[in-house]
């Protein structure tokens, strides 16, 4: 059984950092890293995707909207996935969260589908105060 244990969230003012991380104990069937997609939900809103990392790091996609402040990276010696965070701003305040597919890969086009994730991380709040 796949489990994805979350840390990192917090409140931080607009202008600084923050880095999750979501720490993936178990593995798929085939003993190979989970690619991990990252979304967020803000209060009143749908989850929305904001970054994908492939199995071995060689494939990342981000949100249009996010692109240049938020890296998505991993450690598989750690069986860890990272989101930082940088230049925050309120509209970034919501529940992030990390996912993880059984599939080896999650097509482009496909990849901020919270269906095509199987695993989800119990969600850790981040709050941007102005």
């Amino acid at each position: 059984q796949v489990q994805l244990l979350q840390s990192g969230g917090g409140l931080v003012q607009a202008g600084g950092s923050l880095k999750l991380s979501c720490t993936i104990s178990g593995r798929a069937f085939n003993d190979e890293p989970s690619p991990v997609g990252w979304f967020r939900q803000a209060a009143g809103k749908e989850r929305a995707f904001v970054g994908y990392i492939s199995q071995y790091s060689g494939t990342k996609y981000y949100a249009d909207s996010l692109k240049g402040r938020f890296t998505v990276s991993r450690d598989n010696d750690k069986n860890t996935v990272y989101l930082e965070m940088n230049g925050l701003k309120p509209d970034d305040s919501a529940v992030y969260y990390c996912a993880a597919a059984k599939a080896s890969w999650v097509p482009k086009d496909s990849v901020s589908r919270t269906s095509e994730y199987d695993y989800w991380g119990q969600g850790t709040q981040v709050t941007v105060s102005s």
